[in-house]
């Protein structure tokens, strides 16, 4: 079947009744830009368009967006009502153009004020836009002919915005009334033409406008189903800047555009020529030139704004050093024709002569940090001006990721085991037939669209981006919330799953984190563990909405979560444990050396000593003076002797040699008799004079020697 959207026809009904020439009452200061006025001249009084003004550069507006975006296949038929209707144009594609529109239009002229009410209707201009709609276009006729037996396929569906200044909700009913009965009646007249097409679906929308100040007597009504071929809905707006802002939405909504603003624009002052400032330029194209930010999740980046809360907010886009080398530029994904919001303001005239030109700009996302991103592009092909989509993500024109080898690819750890087992659990087989489906079940089909929607809410597609699913511990739990529906069984064995995670978070046992691209060790247990539970959480959020079963899931991960006051000091002391261990194993390297220099240097002190004491002694036993030499203690053996006294803190390196050379001294020498005979370290001089027996101190002396 060809298919037509109701997009492909759109047809323009305008009020041209006398009270369309009343005033909107919006105010436009035009005597402003008198730069020199003589003293005494009084300046101009505003002027105020009337409604039809606004009615008609309002839908020019429109008209003109939809042929700078859609220069083909998508048609706009103006008619023009008051005591008659008048066609502006045909659906052919040379009438499709706002010049032929305008010339038109100042044929007919502003409404007479001064004309009988009562003989003008808008319910004229509504019978020929139904009829309009029953006429074959160009695109139709050849999608006819090339299906030839099968030309009832071609799909006949159309839209209609009526301009008007209706009197009350029951005057709008009276309108959508009107248009019913229409439409069955030349339904049944193009049943038996082959010039004219049945209308399958019909877009009535109802614009009433009326002046500033003045009370709406129309409702704003959404989309109602009038019947099964008519759809209608209602917008009551102010005349004005108000009613080009409900056809700037009204024009997106229709054909499914978006919008872009460019800010940062260089532009160079009218007054002061050797200055600029910058400007922003909002621009119309198609939706698809967001689609990549819808893709990742980015559709409103930083610096976005919302000009109406029933649109999509615009997405801004940042101004770049233009390009004049078109070798230099990116490959693009996609181009989409573009129009200028405001077409005749200068930062708008000033963009488009720039592109016109055969300059190319590039455009990139706001960023609060990190590098800048160019996702867009602005250049002009043929005399038109296209947004260019640059790939900001893989390329497709890279070789693709490997899954084996890992030969050309940046990605090389899939889950293939887990990806394989997904594939087998999601298979489609053959049904029998819809005879054997019961009236309430639904079909086989959209169960297993069901089932691959349950299970690939969550599914990581790389090891190294999962820890759950590389722990055979949380099996059980993964392969059972993914079920539409758990029984009492099964929340027990998820509970019991949970339990088991809490003993070996007890346990402090390893987790298998993966430590790809990171230095070091990888991050503490408690880290791994907290990864965990939030990965675990976050797989389980999103099946809370199947059953109230899988809600008692997530209850039991939140509790298990929430540890009592000991368990985070039992925690801390763990931690505590590592950070030690850890600085001890940093350390050992440093510390070892050291002490085994202290000891050697310790040891060789004492062999020193000893070996002096040994030749002193041979040199005063071989005198002929000396003294029988006095019976020494035998010396303990070097593993006997006591070590330094250490130190507390840190010892610097002048204690540590002073250590040394004080214990190298002290085995140099004998220790004085007194000394070693003394009481409570005093010795008593003289002893020999208190003796009565008066030997010869001569004697007495050698022995005291």
């Amino acid at each position: 079947m060809k298919t037509f959207s109701a997009s492909h026809k759109t047809v323009f009904v305008v009020d041209h009744c006398p009270y369309m020439a009343e005033s909107c009452r919006q105010q436009v200061e035009y005597d402003m830009l008198t730069k020199t006025r003589a003293q005494g001249i009084i300046p101009l009084a505003p002027v105020s368009k009337s409604l039809w003004t606004c009615a008609v550069e309002c839908s020019m507006e429109y008209c003109r967006i939809l042929f700078d975006i859609y220069p083909f296949k998508k048609l706009v038929n103006y008619i023009v009502s008051d005591s008659e209707f008048h066609f502006l144009n045909t659906w052919s594609q040379e009438d499709q153009n706002v010049q032929e529109l305008m010339s038109a239009l100042a044929a007919v002229g502003p409404p007479n004020p001064r004309e009988d009410p009562e003989c003008c209707s808008i319910l004229h201009g509504l019978v020929a836009a139904v009829e309009s709609l029953c006429k074959i276009t160009e695109y139709q006729h050849e999608a006819r002919t090339t299906l030839m037996d099968n030309a009832e396929h071609v799909t006949n569906k159309g839209r209609i915005i009526c301009i008007t200044n209706a009197k009350s909700d029951t005057h709008v009913r009276m309108l959508e009334d009107c248009v019913q009965e229409t439409i069955q009646e030349h339904n049944k007249l193009a049943a038996g033409s082959d010039r004219l097409m049945q209308i399958q679906q019909c877009e009535l929308v109802l614009i009433h406008t009326y002046p500033l100040g003045d009370d709406t007597l129309v409702s704003d009504r959404p989309r109602k189903e009038i019947s099964p071929v008519l759809t209608s809905e209602v917008h009551s707006v102010r005349a004005g800047r108000h009613l080009a802002g409900k056809l700037n939405i009204l024009v997106q909504q229709h054909f499914d555009l978006a919008s872009t603003t460019i800010t940062n624009i260089p532009m160079k002052e009218e007054q002061h020529a050797n200055t600029s400032a910058n400007y922003d330029v909002e621009l119309l194209h198609h939706k698809d030139a967001h689609l990549e930010f819808i893709r990742s999740g980015e559709l409103h980046p930083p610096g976005s704004a919302s000009r109406d809360s029933s649109l999509k907010e615009t997405v801004t886009l940042k101004w770049c050093t233009p390009r004049t080398n078109s070798v230099e530029l990116h490959f693009c994904t996609g181009a989409f024709r573009i129009s200028p919001v405001d077409v005749n303001s200068r930062p708008s005239s000033c963009l488009t002569n720039f592109l016109l030109n055969g300059r190319s700009v590039l455009l990139e996302q706001p960023r609060k940090s990190g590098s800048k991103v160019i996702s867009h592009m602005l250049s002009s092909h043929g005399g038109e001006i296209f947004l260019h989509v640059l790939s900001s993500t893989r390329s497709t024109l890279e070789d693709p990721p490997s899954i084996s080898e890992g030969c050309g690819g940046r990605v090389t750890d899939y889950r293939i085991t887990d990806f394989g087992e997904f594939m087998r659990e999601n298979r489609l087989t053959p049904f029998p037939g819809p005879k054997q489906i019961e009236a309430a079940a639904r079909a086989p089909l959209e169960r297993a669209k069901d089932q691959l929607e349950r299970h690939t809410r969550y599914w990581p597609m790389i090891i190294s981006q999962t820890t759950i699913f590389n722990m055979q511990a949380v099996v059980p739990l993964a392969s059972l919330i993914v079920k539409e529906s758990l029984t009492e069984e099964d929340v027990l064995t998820c509970q019991k799953t949970i339990y088991n995670l809490v003993d070996m978070e007890r346990k402090n046992d390893p987790l298998p984190i993966s430590t790809v691209g990171t230095r070091g060790k990888g991050p503490k247990r408690d880290e791994q563990y907290r990864i965990m539970w939030n990965e675990l959480e976050t797989l389980v959020r999103a099946h809370i909405n199947s059953t109230e079963r899988h809600q008692r899931v997530l209850d039991c991960i939140v509790a298990c979560r929430s540890k009592p006051p000991e368990e985070e000091e039992r925690k801390k002391r763990g931690r505590k444990r590592e950070e030690k261990e850890d600085k001890s194993e940093k350390n050992g390297k440093d510390v070892e050396p050291d002490k085994t220099w202290q000891e050697s240097e310790r040891l060789k002190g004492v062999l020193e000593c000893e070996k002096e004491e040994l030749a002193e002694a041979e040199i005063i036993k071989d005198s002929p003076d000396s003294p029988e030499p006095l019976n020494k203690k035998p010396r303990l053996a070097i593993e006997e002797t006591p070590p330094v006294e250490k130190a507390k803190g840190p010892v610097s390196l002048l204690a540590m040699w002073t250590s040394r050379i004080n214990t190298a001294n002290s085995r140099k020498h004998q220790e004085f008799v007194g000394r070693l005979n003394s009481v409570n370290n005093k010795a008593e001089l003289y002893q020999h004079l208190k003796e009565e027996n008066g030997k010869d101190t001569h004697e007495n002396g050698k022995a005291s020697r």
